[in-house]
């Protein structure tokens, strides 16, 4: 595999000779930006077949094929690893989800709580930055995008056999790799708040819960999207697919 060519995702099924359509925009980027052409090379990949060499074997302005030679990487499943973000305003949480990917989160799940700054959020929008994310970084799974919901009614619906795993201002300032490492698990979740903090009652509500983990990130205040990063790489260090 060579790192220098261009990769994209696809939601065809992937195998050897087969031959994937591309879209209109993928055509577009290829003919007008990259300038490539019949026989150029580039790999694809679709989240459940591994990665993919394929040869452009048809390209115009509106569409573009490509024929699959060989598989260069098998599929990665990574963590079973939901990340939960109350939304941002939208280059932050363009950054927010694009990092999250990198990290390896499975699914991408928005959470509207009483500080939530941005109350829409568009899906589309949050799986283009995804898709962008795994591309340019070699990631092989695309999250899933779940729709928001309320806090309180994700609670009540919750799967107890799936970790919570909650960025808690008010923790004791612990270690969180020892905490984590006090309650395995392998089907995770991780949860970062609104920029004003969860309210008084929203946190009594998380703690109460018995499938809930507050930890702690230690004593600076960060915004949210910063947060994301530094919750992302202590539960991939301690619990995920980093150790």
């Amino acid at each position: 595999m060579s790192s220098k060519l261009q990769r994209l995702f696809v939601t065809s099924r992937l195998e050897r000779g087969a031959v994937v359509a591309l879209s209109k925009d993928q055509a577009h980027y290829l003919g007008n930006v990259l300038r490539l052409k019949r026989g150029d090379n580039l790999l694809l990949f679709n989240g459940k077949d591994g990665e993919w060499w394929a040869e452009l074997i048809a390209i115009g302005r509106k569409e573009a094929e490509a024929r699959l030679d060989h598989q260069t990487r098998p599929q990665e499943e990574g963590p079973d690893l939901h990340y939960l973000f109350a939304p941002l305003k939208r280059a932050r949480l363009d950054y927010m989800v694009q990092k999250a990917t990198e990290l390896g989160a499975s699914a991408l799940r928005p959470v509207i709580t009483r500080h939530t700054v941005a109350d829409r959020v568009k899906p589309g929008r949050l799986l283009a930055n995804a898709i962008e994310a795994a591309e340019q970084c070699g990631v092989l799974r695309v999250p899933a995008i779940l729709e928001p919901e309320k806090l309180t009614k994700l609670l009540d619906a919750w799967d107890a056999a799936r970790l919570l795993i909650f960025a808690d201002e008010v923790a004791p300032h612990a270690s969180p790799i020892e905490v984590l490492r006090s309650r395995r698990a392998e089907r995770l979740a991780v949860l970062i708040g609104p920029e004003g903090g969860f309210e008084r009652e929203e946190r009594a509500a998380l703690l109460a819960k018995p499938f809930v983990l507050p930890i702690s990130l230690g004593p600076r205040v960060m915004r949210a999207d910063t947060a994301a990063v530094a919750a992302l790489a202590l539960v991939n260090a301690a619990l995920g697919d980093w150790q």
